[in-house]
């Protein structure tokens, strides 16, 4: 029996992936009509790089981004706050990395094709909903022309997104996604890079904030690299938005006006918002956390289970996490609900934590303490806030996270090296008693 994929996104295609290398039949089913690089830069904590090392794609990764080096906060006036190690040179034993989202999802999607086969990835069907029957589960689809089809499956996985046809048939009142009032405005510019050459700086407080890092090495001729910039305003939450979608052009006059303060000897805001060729613009929004995500034969994963404000590096890293959890699972009790149950028993009260968590105390939390306590103006930082309180503050979102150095090193890989599913794991076992 095959697992249904419900969404061809990272999510979904890092469980393909894995599904493919311990031999669990899969099929990838994609609401697009065909595969494109969206998006912009996206960051993947070290425990997630780990999960694409384990499946053979180290060299790979280095050709859609490049290793962190390190994680600095600074006021809107330029001033140092706080800088911490990312990846290797934090102690890890794999490292960070920063990567162009689109770039990542099709060095994905062409793995899937290029190990599986071209029919592995289905384009053009967008999933409407499942039906739990039995000892199988049956997915609805539909393309673009209104033509719907169903197929059937063992377990069914759904990885499509944060407006998941799946959840909201699980959750009919639900509603739409949940936003907080800050509105985003993402680019990508070539340009040179900044402090260590691989940094990642974040500047201002709740409200204004500018965040920026390369997404590529540095071209050897001309010293430019591609830059990735994220400006944040907060608007009153009250008034309407429009639909948050990656492939939206901005107007630089609705947010660049904002941001002409922020430009210091080692970085120039307006220069790289000017530079960009392209400006996306969406609402930053969340989902409140689900006390269930199984219902039968089928669960969700990625966006479509926990969507999270983006900070702290973990979206598209829990998505990637999920995949292996879940088929770890499979391997272990079969494709049955037991497994999807084990799954969710695992990932949904971490990743519940981390939708509260960085609504309210992200990583970046400490630039807001930051402007409450002293307006961005200080002589000295520690006058301010102390190394001892910023330190602590890092330590507990990342022991939180489940992103934290000892955790990272010390555990064992998730799927075994060589783990292969066999014929004798149980297509046919029942729920646990009660679910």
């Amino acid at each position: 029996m095959t697992v249904l994929i419900a969404g061809g996104g990272i999510s979904g295609l890092v469980l393909a992936l894995s599904c493919h290398q311990v031999g669990i039949p899969f099929q990838v089913f994609e609401a697009a009509a065909r595969m494109r690089p969206m998006g912009v830069g996206i960051n993947l904590q070290p425990s997630a790089v780990r999960e694409l090392y384990d499946l053979g794609l180290h060299d790979r990764l280095d050709e859609v981004g490049i290793p962190l080096e390190d994680y600095g906060l600074y006021t809107k006036k330029g001033l140092h706050v706080w800088t911490e190690p990312r990846g290797i040179a934090a102690g890890y034993d794999w490292p960070a990395y920063s990567v162009h989202r689109g770039r990542l999802h099709m060095m994905l999607y062409d793995e899937v094709i290029r190990r599986a086969g071209p029919d592995a990835v289905q384009t053009g069907w967008r999933a409407t909903g499942f039906e739990n029957t039995g000892h199988t589960v049956t997915l609805t689809l539909q393309d673009r022309s209104g033509a719907a089809r169903a197929v059937t499956g063992a377990v069914l996985i759904g990885a499509d997104g944060i407006h998941s046809a799946l959840r909201r048939q699980m959750q009919p009142d639900e509603g739409p996604p949940q936003w907080g009032g800050a509105m985003l405005w993402r680019g990508t510019t070539l340009a040179r890079p900044f402090l260590a050459g691989a940094s990642m700086a974040l500047i201002g407080h709740d409200g204004l904030r500018f965040v920026t890092y390369p997404i590529s090495r540095s071209d050897p001729e001309t010293g430019l690299a591609t830059i990735n910039w994220i400006c944040n305003l907060q608007f009153d939450a009250a008034q309407a938005f429009r639909k948050e979608d990656y492939s939206r052009a901005a107007d630089l006059e609705d947010f660049l006006p904002a941001f002409q303060q922020i430009r210091f000897d080692w970085l120039d805001a307006p220069a790289l918002i000017r530079g960009s060729h392209e400006v996306f613009e969406y609402p930053m929004v969340d989902r409140d956390p689900l006390d269930r995500w199984t219902h039968g034969r089928t669960t969700l994963m990625g966006d479509a289970a926990h969507a999270a404000y983006p900070v702290g590096s973990n979206g598209a890293g829990a998505g990637i996490i999920d995949a292996r959890k879940l088929v770890a699972a499979f391997l272990r009790d079969g494709l049955c609900p037991d497994a999807l149950h084990a799954y969710e028993d695992e990932m949904r009260p971490v990743t519940s934590k981390i939708i509260e968590m960085n609504r309210t105390a992200g990583p970046d939390k400490i630039l807001d303490i930051v402007e409450q306590r002293c307006g961005g103006q200080f002589d000295d930082i520690n006058d301010v806030i102390p190394h001892a309180e910023m330190a602590a503050h890092a330590a507990t979102y990342k022991r939180i996270a489940g992103t934290g150095i000892h955790e990272t090193n010390t555990r064992p890989p998730i799927i075994a090296p060589g783990a292969r599913f066999g014929e004798a794991a149980s297509f046919e076992k029942e729920p646990l008693h009660g679910r």
